[in-house]
Protein backbone atom coordinates (compact mmCIF):
# COMPACT_ATOMS: atom_id res chain seq x y z
CA UNK A 1 0.00 0.00 0.00
CA UNK A 2 1.24 3.64 -0.66
CA UNK A 3 2.81 4.78 2.31
CA UNK A 4 1.48 8.58 1.47
CA UNK A 5 -1.78 7.12 1.64
CA UNK A 6 -1.45 5.03 4.72
CA UNK A 7 0.02 7.95 6.27
CA UNK A 8 -3.28 10.42 4.92
CA UNK A 9 -5.73 7.39 6.39
CA UNK A 10 -3.70 7.51 9.87
CA UNK A 11 -3.31 11.07 10.24
CA UNK A 12 -7.24 11.23 9.51
CA UNK A 13 -8.26 8.45 11.88
CA UNK A 14 -6.13 10.36 14.43
CA UNK A 15 -7.86 13.98 14.10
CA UNK A 16 -11.19 12.23 14.09
CA UNK A 17 -10.38 10.44 17.11
CA UNK A 18 -9.11 13.79 18.99
CA UNK A 19 -12.30 15.80 18.07
CA UNK A 20 -14.35 12.67 19.15
CA UNK A 21 -12.51 13.03 22.49
CA UNK A 22 -12.64 16.84 22.95
CA UNK A 23 -16.26 16.84 21.84
CA UNK A 24 -17.00 14.68 24.96
CA UNK A 25 -15.96 17.71 26.88
CA UNK A 26 -19.73 19.19 25.27
CA UNK A 27 -21.80 20.17 27.63
CA UNK A 28 -24.41 22.71 25.66
CA UNK A 29 -24.93 26.35 26.52
CA UNK A 30 -24.87 26.96 30.57
CA UNK A 31 -25.41 30.57 32.09
CA UNK A 32 -22.76 31.33 34.60
CA UNK A 33 -24.58 31.65 37.76
CA UNK A 34 -23.33 35.29 37.79
CA UNK A 35 -24.56 36.64 34.35
CA UNK A 36 -28.06 37.36 33.86
CA UNK A 37 -30.38 36.06 31.20
CA UNK A 38 -29.30 35.56 27.62
CA UNK A 39 -31.34 37.09 25.03
CA UNK A 40 -30.60 34.58 22.07
CA UNK A 41 -33.56 33.01 21.06
CA UNK A 42 -32.37 29.48 21.65
CA UNK A 43 -35.82 28.08 21.47
CA UNK A 44 -35.80 28.80 17.43
CA UNK A 45 -31.77 26.90 17.84
CA UNK A 46 -31.65 24.22 20.03
CA UNK A 47 -27.96 23.47 21.17
CA UNK A 48 -26.95 20.06 19.73
CA UNK A 49 -23.37 18.76 19.85
CA UNK A 50 -23.80 17.89 16.23
CA UNK A 51 -24.84 21.45 15.16
CA UNK A 52 -21.84 22.61 17.62
CA UNK A 53 -19.27 20.35 15.52
CA UNK A 54 -20.68 21.94 12.65
CA UNK A 55 -20.54 25.21 13.26
CA UNK A 56 -17.15 24.94 14.73
CA UNK A 57 -15.92 23.37 11.40
CA UNK A 58 -17.96 26.25 9.17
CA UNK A 59 -16.31 28.99 11.61
CA UNK A 60 -12.65 27.54 10.76
CA UNK A 61 -13.94 27.02 6.87
CA UNK A 62 -11.44 28.84 4.23
CA UNK A 63 -14.32 27.89 1.53
CA UNK A 64 -16.55 30.80 2.90
CA UNK A 65 -14.42 32.99 0.92
CA UNK A 66 -14.55 34.13 -2.70
CA UNK A 67 -10.88 32.35 -3.18
CA UNK A 68 -11.13 30.07 -0.51
CA UNK A 69 -8.24 32.00 2.25
CA UNK A 70 -9.91 33.52 4.71
CA UNK A 71 -11.81 31.90 7.38
CA UNK A 72 -14.17 33.33 10.03
CA UNK A 73 -11.54 32.49 12.42
CA UNK A 74 -8.66 34.20 10.44
CA UNK A 75 -9.81 37.65 11.60
CA UNK A 76 -11.42 35.96 15.16
CA UNK A 77 -8.35 34.26 16.92
CA UNK A 78 -8.90 32.08 20.12
CA UNK A 79 -5.83 33.26 21.85
CA UNK A 80 -6.85 36.90 21.36
CA UNK A 81 -10.27 36.19 22.79
CA UNK A 82 -11.44 36.00 18.73
CA UNK A 83 -10.34 39.55 18.03
CA UNK A 84 -7.48 39.44 15.02
CA UNK A 85 -4.04 40.78 17.23
CA UNK A 86 -1.34 42.70 15.51
CA UNK A 87 -3.35 44.73 13.20
CA UNK A 88 -5.41 48.30 13.68
CA UNK A 89 -8.04 47.37 11.84
CA UNK A 90 -9.05 43.81 10.33
CA UNK A 91 -7.04 42.42 6.94
CA UNK A 92 -9.50 40.27 5.08
CA UNK A 93 -9.09 38.65 2.00
CA UNK A 94 -6.15 39.59 -0.74
CA UNK A 95 -5.30 41.12 2.03
CA UNK A 96 -7.85 44.02 1.85
CA UNK A 97 -7.75 46.48 4.89
CA UNK A 98 -10.67 46.86 6.38
CA UNK A 99 -12.04 50.30 8.39
CA UNK A 100 -12.76 48.56 11.70
CA UNK A 101 -10.71 46.83 14.42
CA UNK A 102 -12.17 42.90 14.56
CA UNK A 103 -14.57 42.81 18.00
CA UNK A 104 -14.49 39.80 19.96
CA UNK A 105 -16.59 36.91 19.98
CA UNK A 106 -17.50 36.36 23.08
CA UNK A 107 -20.49 36.17 25.42
CA UNK A 108 -22.93 36.97 22.41
CA UNK A 109 -25.94 35.02 23.73
CA UNK A 110 -26.43 38.25 25.94
CA UNK A 111 -25.72 41.01 23.09
CA UNK A 112 -28.81 42.40 21.72
CA UNK A 113 -26.54 43.94 18.33
CA UNK A 114 -23.84 43.45 16.56
CA UNK A 115 -20.60 44.91 15.25
CA UNK A 116 -19.21 48.18 16.21
CA UNK A 117 -22.14 50.43 15.08
CA UNK A 118 -24.80 47.55 16.03
CA UNK A 119 -25.98 47.48 12.39
CA UNK A 120 -27.38 43.66 12.89
CA UNK A 121 -29.70 42.65 15.35
CA UNK A 122 -29.99 38.82 14.92
CA UNK A 123 -27.22 36.63 15.54
CA UNK A 124 -28.11 33.66 13.05
CA UNK A 125 -27.94 36.61 10.49
CA UNK A 126 -24.20 38.38 11.47
CA UNK A 127 -22.18 35.62 9.79
CA UNK A 128 -23.72 36.88 5.92
CA UNK A 129 -21.93 40.18 6.55
CA UNK A 130 -18.62 39.14 6.60
CA UNK A 131 -19.22 36.49 3.73
CA UNK A 132 -20.44 39.47 1.20
CA UNK A 133 -18.19 42.27 2.35
CA UNK A 134 -15.64 43.00 -0.37
CA UNK A 135 -12.76 43.47 1.79
CA UNK A 136 -13.42 40.93 4.20
CA UNK A 137 -14.45 37.30 2.61
CA UNK A 138 -16.18 38.54 -0.79
CA UNK A 139 -18.10 35.62 -1.52
CA UNK A 140 -21.71 35.13 -2.66
CA UNK A 141 -23.74 33.31 -0.10
CA UNK A 142 -25.02 30.80 -2.79
CA UNK A 143 -21.34 30.37 -4.10
CA UNK A 144 -20.53 29.21 -0.76
CA UNK A 145 -22.71 26.70 -0.28
CA UNK A 146 -22.10 25.27 -3.23
CA UNK A 147 -18.62 24.54 -1.79
CA UNK A 148 -20.17 23.24 0.74
CA UNK A 149 -22.56 20.73 -1.16
CA UNK A 150 -19.49 19.40 -3.34
CA UNK A 151 -17.28 18.73 -0.20
CA UNK A 152 -16.92 15.21 0.70
CA UNK A 153 -17.71 15.87 4.42
CA UNK A 154 -20.13 18.69 4.96
CA UNK A 155 -23.24 16.82 3.39
CA UNK A 156 -22.85 13.86 5.85
CA UNK A 157 -22.56 16.69 8.93
CA UNK A 158 -25.59 18.51 8.36
CA UNK A 159 -27.30 15.18 8.14
CA UNK A 160 -26.05 14.46 11.57
CA UNK A 161 -27.09 18.07 12.23
CA UNK A 162 -30.05 18.30 10.95
CA UNK A 163 -31.26 14.67 10.28
CA UNK A 164 -30.76 15.08 5.96
CA UNK A 165 -27.72 16.56 3.54
CA UNK A 166 -29.90 19.64 2.46
CA UNK A 167 -27.27 22.45 2.76
CA UNK A 168 -28.71 25.54 3.28
CA UNK A 169 -28.41 29.45 4.36
CA UNK A 170 -30.50 28.75 7.42
CA UNK A 171 -28.94 26.13 8.46
CA UNK A 172 -25.59 27.13 7.85
CA UNK A 173 -25.83 30.20 9.50
CA UNK A 174 -27.90 29.22 12.94
CA UNK A 175 -24.53 25.98 13.22
CA UNK A 176 -22.64 29.23 12.86
CA UNK A 177 -24.10 30.62 15.55
CA UNK A 178 -24.07 27.47 17.25
CA UNK A 179 -20.21 27.85 17.74
CA UNK A 180 -20.16 31.48 18.45
CA UNK A 181 -22.76 30.90 21.25
CA UNK A 182 -20.75 28.32 23.33
CA UNK A 183 -17.80 31.28 22.86
CA UNK A 184 -18.62 32.23 26.74
CA UNK A 185 -15.98 34.07 28.70
CA UNK A 186 -16.71 33.34 32.41
CA UNK A 187 -13.98 32.27 34.09
CA UNK A 188 -11.63 34.85 35.11
CA UNK A 189 -10.32 35.83 38.74
CA UNK A 190 -13.37 37.87 38.73
CA UNK A 191 -15.84 35.20 38.28
CA UNK A 192 -14.03 33.12 41.20
CA UNK A 193 -14.37 36.12 43.72
CA UNK A 194 -17.68 37.13 42.33
CA UNK A 195 -18.76 33.88 42.69
CA UNK A 196 -17.12 32.65 46.43
CA UNK A 197 -15.17 30.20 44.59
CA UNK A 198 -12.05 30.95 46.75
CA UNK A 199 -10.11 33.54 44.73
CA UNK A 200 -9.75 36.72 46.43
CA UNK A 201 -8.56 40.29 45.14
CA UNK A 202 -5.22 41.66 46.30
CA UNK A 203 -5.24 45.12 48.09
CA UNK A 204 -4.04 46.05 44.48
CA UNK A 205 -6.71 45.04 42.54
CA UNK A 206 -9.35 45.63 45.21
CA UNK A 207 -8.18 49.39 45.17
CA UNK A 208 -8.55 49.06 41.10
CA UNK A 209 -11.66 47.53 41.59
CA UNK A 210 -13.04 50.34 43.95
CA UNK A 211 -12.05 52.92 41.03
CA UNK A 212 -13.68 50.85 38.50
CA UNK A 213 -16.94 51.13 39.96
CA UNK A 214 -16.64 54.43 40.36
CA UNK A 215 -15.56 56.03 37.76
CA UNK A 216 -16.18 53.21 34.58
CA UNK A 217 -18.92 51.04 35.68
CA UNK A 218 -21.88 53.57 33.92
CA UNK A 219 -20.78 52.16 30.45
CA UNK A 220 -18.92 48.67 31.72
CA UNK A 221 -21.33 47.20 33.66
CA UNK A 222 -20.70 44.26 35.45
CA UNK A 223 -21.26 41.24 34.85
CA UNK A 224 -20.35 41.38 30.93
CA UNK A 225 -18.68 44.75 31.75
CA UNK A 226 -20.40 46.26 28.72
CA UNK A 227 -23.84 48.26 28.74
CA UNK A 228 -23.94 47.79 25.12
CA UNK A 229 -25.07 51.42 24.74
CA UNK A 230 -23.38 53.45 21.68
CA UNK A 231 -21.16 56.39 23.06
CA UNK A 232 -18.86 58.57 21.60
CA UNK A 233 -15.91 58.19 23.69
CA UNK A 234 -14.15 61.93 22.95
CA UNK A 235 -11.30 59.70 20.05
CA UNK A 236 -10.72 62.15 17.34
CA UNK A 237 -11.87 61.85 14.21
CA UNK A 238 -10.33 59.26 12.03
CA UNK A 239 -8.60 59.97 8.68
CA UNK A 240 -11.70 57.87 7.66
CA UNK A 241 -13.99 60.07 8.94
CA UNK A 242 -16.00 56.61 10.49
CA UNK A 243 -19.17 58.30 11.81
CA UNK A 244 -20.36 54.92 13.48
CA UNK A 245 -23.64 54.25 14.63
CA UNK A 246 -25.01 56.63 12.16
CA UNK A 247 -24.14 55.16 9.48
CA UNK A 248 -26.93 52.90 10.29
CA UNK A 249 -29.52 55.28 11.82
CA UNK A 250 -29.39 58.37 9.90
CA UNK A 251 -29.89 60.23 12.76
CA UNK A 252 -27.67 62.91 13.66
CA UNK A 253 -27.75 62.21 17.80
CA UNK A 254 -25.96 59.23 16.41
CA UNK A 255 -22.79 60.53 14.88
CA UNK A 256 -19.15 58.76 16.13
CA UNK A 257 -21.00 56.79 18.33
CA UNK A 258 -19.74 53.13 18.81
CA UNK A 259 -20.89 50.21 20.84
CA UNK A 260 -19.09 50.36 24.36
CA UNK A 261 -16.85 47.01 24.21
CA UNK A 262 -16.90 44.59 26.90
CA UNK A 263 -13.28 44.99 28.81
CA UNK A 264 -13.25 40.92 29.50
CA UNK A 265 -10.21 39.64 28.41
CA UNK A 266 -9.23 43.12 27.54
CA UNK A 267 -5.78 42.18 28.38
CA UNK A 268 -5.37 40.47 25.01
CA UNK A 269 -7.45 42.01 22.81
CA UNK A 270 -5.58 44.71 21.87
CA UNK A 271 -5.15 47.11 19.54
CA UNK A 272 -8.00 49.29 21.14
CA UNK A 273 -11.28 51.43 19.93
CA UNK A 274 -13.07 50.58 17.23
CA UNK A 275 -10.41 51.77 14.46
CA UNK A 276 -7.25 50.25 16.82
CA UNK A 277 -5.61 53.06 17.46
CA UNK A 278 -4.38 52.37 21.22
CA UNK A 279 -1.86 49.51 21.03
CA UNK A 280 -1.48 49.46 24.94
CA UNK A 281 -3.82 49.45 27.92
CA UNK A 282 -1.90 52.38 29.33
CA UNK A 283 -2.79 54.77 26.33
CA UNK A 284 -6.57 53.80 26.54
CA UNK A 285 -6.18 55.14 30.43
CA UNK A 286 -4.25 58.02 28.97
CA UNK A 287 -6.89 58.93 26.54
CA UNK A 288 -9.73 59.22 29.15
CA UNK A 289 -7.44 61.11 31.97
CA UNK A 290 -5.74 63.49 29.68
CA UNK A 291 -7.02 63.75 25.73
CA UNK A 292 -10.53 63.51 25.92
CA UNK A 293 -11.92 65.45 22.01
CA UNK A 294 -14.71 67.59 22.41
CA UNK A 295 -16.20 65.74 19.03
CA UNK A 296 -19.79 65.94 18.13
CA UNK A 297 -21.87 63.95 20.52
CA UNK A 298 -19.25 63.56 22.79
CA UNK A 299 -20.92 61.33 25.85
CA UNK A 300 -21.65 64.00 28.71
CA UNK A 301 -19.88 61.44 31.24
CA UNK A 302 -16.78 62.04 29.40
CA UNK A 303 -17.22 66.13 29.26
CA UNK A 304 -14.35 66.75 31.53
CA UNK A 305 -12.18 63.30 30.95
CA UNK A 306 -11.52 60.89 33.65
CA UNK A 307 -9.19 62.26 36.55
CA UNK A 308 -6.58 59.41 36.89
CA UNK A 309 -3.26 60.06 38.48
CA UNK A 310 -0.82 57.36 38.42
CA UNK A 311 -1.25 55.17 41.16
CA UNK A 312 -5.13 54.97 40.07
CA UNK A 313 -3.70 53.90 36.58
CA UNK A 314 -1.32 50.88 37.75
CA UNK A 315 -4.34 49.54 40.54
CA UNK A 316 -6.97 49.77 37.70
CA UNK A 317 -4.80 47.68 35.11
CA UNK A 318 -4.28 45.46 38.20
CA UNK A 319 -8.01 44.93 38.21
CA UNK A 320 -8.26 45.09 34.56
CA UNK A 321 -6.51 41.60 34.26
CA UNK A 322 -8.31 40.16 36.83
CA UNK A 323 -10.85 40.05 33.64
CA UNK A 324 -8.70 37.33 31.93
CA UNK A 325 -9.83 33.94 31.17
CA UNK A 326 -6.86 31.61 30.28
CA UNK A 327 -9.42 29.00 29.75
CA UNK A 328 -11.88 30.87 27.23
CA UNK A 329 -8.46 31.02 25.48
CA UNK A 330 -6.78 27.72 25.33
CA UNK A 331 -10.62 25.81 25.60
CA UNK A 332 -9.95 23.02 22.85
CA UNK A 333 -13.41 22.57 22.11
CA UNK A 334 -13.53 26.48 20.97
CA UNK A 335 -10.12 25.65 18.42
CA UNK A 336 -9.45 24.68 15.00
CA UNK A 337 -9.43 20.90 14.87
Amino acid sequence: MNKKYCFFCFGFIFLVSCSKEIMNSFQGFKKPANFPESTYRFAENEITANKFELGRKLFYEPRLSRNNTISCGSCHIQSAAFTQHGHDVSHGIDDRLGTRNSPPIMNLAWMPTFFWDGGVFDLDLQPIVPITNHVEMDEIVENALRKLRSHPQYPLLFKKAYGDTAITTARTMKALSQFMLLCVSAESKYDSVSRNLGATFTSQEQQGYLLFKQKCATCHAEPLFTDFSFRNNGIAIGLNNDQGRYMVTLNDADKYKFKVPSLRNVEFTKPYMHDGRFVTLDAVLDHYSSHIQSTPNLDPLLSTGIPLNIQDKINLLAFLKTLSDRNFLTNKLLSEQ
